[in-house]
């Protein structure tokens, strides 16, 4: 049985819970509101797959897509 790895630390998720408490109150539990990301703090991430599944359009790929093409048609 493979253990899940901690989201935090390099080893096995040992179920402490500190990657569940709340980037911006240490009181309270993370419910995703959002609010850290829009805070500038160098080690703050975020999932880009997981971003993207949940919150970005087809069509918004596709723009996304279009520009970087043309910025590098422009840079070439």
């Amino acid at each position: 049985m493979q253990k899940n790895k901690c989201d935090i630390y390099d080893r096995e998720c040992i179920n402490c819970g500190e990657c569940d408490i709340c980037d911006l109150n240490p009181k309270k539990h993370c419910d995703n509101c959002g609010r850290c990301i829009d805070e500038v703090d160098d080690y703050r991430s975020v999932n880009i797959e997981d971003f993207m599944k949940s919150n970005i359009t087809k069509e918004q790929v596709d723009n996304l897509n279009k520009k970087l093409s043309e910025k590098e048609k422009k840079n070439n």
